[in-house]
């Protein structure tokens, strides 16, 4: 994986639709999928990872955890203030918040570290629909490849291994 990464597949495990295999430069590495499965009709909260070809726009990492370097992504760090608004009818809805924030939003700085290294995928960012889901992102995965919210995750050591080879110009796709 010398060049970089224009195109990530992802697709399910067979027999396990919340675990999968992602496909990057020649190589499979296994990942966690939504606790939904995949699902070509993204719905807020419904734990799908949507059936989508989806644009990395740019990522946010931990100092104290991840390095954050040697990739063609913007990162930037995760502070104590980073949160994610997830409320449909609040203008800010899928958008970088400042916490805290009057509406219900996500903590970036978590404590199970699954944001160490966290890549803003393009779902529904340019136009954002109401109800079709926020945050869905590529980041680490828990112990045993357990459900996402709707994200794909992959370990530590595959996103560091991935990472230098990323920019703004691959797509991840989700197929079936």
């Amino acid at each position: 994986m010398r060049r970089g990464i224009s195109t990530i597949i992802v697709r399910a495990k067979p027999g396990d639709g919340t675990k999968g295999l992602l496909q990057a430069g020649g190589q499979v590495f296994p990942c966690a999928l939504g606790r939904g499965g995949i699902t070509a009709n993204k719905r807020e909260g419904d734990g799908g990872t949507p059936l989508a070809s989806m644009r990395l726009l740019s990522g946010y990492f931990r100092r104290d955890h991840f390095r954050g370097g040697g990739t063609r992504l913007a990162m930037r760090p995760i502070d104590e203030n980073l949160g994610w608004c997830e409320v449909p009818d609040d203008r800010n809805y899928n958008r970088p918040v400042k916490i805290p924030y009057g509406a219900s939003h996500e903590r970036m700085k978590r404590d199970d570290r699954l944001y160490d290294a966290c890549i803003v995928l393009d779902w529904n960012i340019s136009p954002r629909r109401r109800g079709r889901g926020s945050a869905i992102f590529f980041h680490l995965t828990r112990p045993g490849f357990t459900p996402t919210q709707g994200c794909v995750a992959v370990t530590a050591r595959v996103m560091a291994r991935l990472l230098p080879k990323l920019s703004n110009r691959t797509v991840l796709k989700v197929v079936r």
